[in-house]
């Protein structure tokens, strides 16, 4: 499964609108806080990526928000999807209480 990083920082509006849009699309993702590591900082400085977020995949990385990039990432994993990649596009969701039939006799 692609894993999918979003560094972000404290009351960053461009960071929310980026994890609004991925969440609309059931993008799953993890978040990481750029004001806690400045190793980070200081190598997507060297990457030229110089405003929050930053999203990283295994083979894409772009800085702040782009609705282009994201619907980009959106096709992207339902083509992986479609090719039988096993890339979820929603959040997997546990079925525990399936509805008997009214009819059925224990």
């Amino acid at each position: 499964m692609m894993k999918i990083t979003v560094w972000e920082k404290p009351n960053c509006v461009q960071c929310m609108q980026t994890k609004k849009e991925l969440d609309k699309r059931g993008i799953l993702y993890q978040t990481r806080r750029l004001d806690r590591s400045p190793k980070a900082i200081e190598r997507f400085k060297e990457m030229g990526l110089m405003s929050a977020p930053i999203v990283e995949t295994d083979d894409r990385r772009w800085s702040g928000f782009r609705a282009n990039a994201i619907n980009g990432l959106a096709q992207h994993l339902r083509h992986e999807r479609d090719l039988g990649i096993n890339v979820p596009l929603v959040p997997q969701v546990h079925v525990a209480d399936e509805v008997e039939d009214e009819g059925e006799q224990k």
